[in-house]
């Protein structure tokens, strides 16, 4: 932690607003006072993944509470994303440090010339000074494009930037065994994998109030950070300025796992598929254990709306999924290719069918 240079630092809606929406300004800049003084000596580098546009923007629009319609979500994110952004940009200022926004959807990023787009954008932001705040474009997200919460996209971020280390800023100092409001609990310091985990009751993914997050969603992007070789420090947002500085504070998650290939992270726990395709038993021995392109060989049935670049989901005959890839045909095209040869079908229907359905650089296994 204290060698990290690298940091993506996540808060969510609860620590920076009031319980009726609206921006707290004193929680806001005492945020800022630990982020610029963290990166004040120029050794380490700084984004932040903000939540609070949807709850900033409650308050004047005349809303009393975050509304379930997709909709009026957007409403209130396209007035309160701006006064977020604009308090971010006034409370860094009081340090002469300046701030560019970002704003993603998932389809920013599982696609290949997107993610690329997206990781330049945040690598320049930091090679300039600049310090960035991410945040879903909740504007424009619709349901099948959505993250869901900042949690699980802070930890694709942090892969995204190659960080050395995520903080998880919550209204709790930390994962413990219980309910922490009930006497006798007692917090988790250190979590090395899965089992260290498997027996506490984490609590159900939403919560009231103005966030969409809870410990469940936490505790799952702490997940998806570790297994990609990110440690993962989970703490209150009054202890932000320990878990920068490297002091014990909070939940540690231990590394589980190593960098693997950039965007098929984000293709396993960012895509939302639009389809699946059932695969013979032949099929799913070559994708799964020999780690093969898809044919269309071994295609046994297609199902669901989706074009050429989508994701979809890859079924055994039993209707497991094993794998998730960006589809190289329209759904439309796939019947007439099911259970033929590549050779086949160039010589049928033309040399551009000659190729695979999904290939084995777009496609990502995924875990029982």
């Amino acid at each position: 932690m204290t060698n990290a240079r690298r940091i993506v630092v996540k808060v969510g809606s609860s620590s920076l607003t009031t319980a009726s929406g609206g921006l707290d300004a004193d929680r806001v800049d005492a945020l800022v006072d630990v982020l610029a003084k963290a990166r004040s000596g120029g050794e380490k580098e700084i984004v932040l993944v903000s939540s609070g546009a949807i709850a900033a923007g409650l308050a004047p629009l005349g809303l009393r509470r975050r509304p379930k319609d997709l909709a009026r979500q957007q409403a209130a994110a396209s007035v309160g994303q701006g006064l977020l952004v604009a308090r971010y940009t006034a409370s860094f200022a009081r340090y002469g440090v300046r701030v560019g926004q970002v704003l993603l959807t998932t389809d920013d990023t599982s696609r290949r010339a997107h993610y690329r787009n997206a990781y330049r954008t945040l690598d320049q932001l930091l090679d300039m000074g600049a310090l960035p705040v991410v945040n879903e474009n909740d504007t424009v997200a619709t349901d099948e494009i959505r993250f869901g919460d900042n949690d699980r996209l802070a930890a694709l971020v942090a892969h995204l930037v190659r960080a050395d280390l995520l903080v998880l800023l919550s209204d709790v100092d930390g994962l413990y065994d219980g309910d922490p409001s009930i006497p006798g609990t007692s917090r988790i310091d250190e979590v090395r994998g899965p089992e260290d985990i498997e027996h506490v009751t984490i609590g159900s993914a939403g919560k009231a109030g103005v966030g969409t997050g809870g410990m469940v969603t936490k505790v799952e992007a702490a997940r998806i950070a570790a297994a990609a070789g990110i440690p993962v420090v989970l703490t209150s947002a009054v202890r932000a300025a320990d878990a920068l500085a490297g002091r014990a504070t909070g939940t540690y998650f231990h590394r589980t796992g190593r960098r693997s290939a950039d965007r098929l992270l984000w293709l396993a726990h960012a895509s939302t598929p639009q389809g699946h395709l059932t695969l013979d038993d032949g099929a799913v021995r070559a994708v799964v254990e020999r780690r093969t392109s898809l044919l269309p060989a071994g295609i046994a049935a297609v199902e669901g709306e989706f074009v050429a670049g989508d994701p979809v989901e890859l079924r055994d005959t039993t209707g497991r999924a094993v794998a998730r890839g960006l589809v190289n045909f329209d759904a439309k095209e796939i019947p007439q290719l099911i259970g033929r040869s590549t050779r086949e079908l160039a010589r049928e229907l033309g040399p551009e069918y000659e190729r695979e359905v999904v290939h084995r650089d777009d496609l990502v296994l995924l875990q029982p």
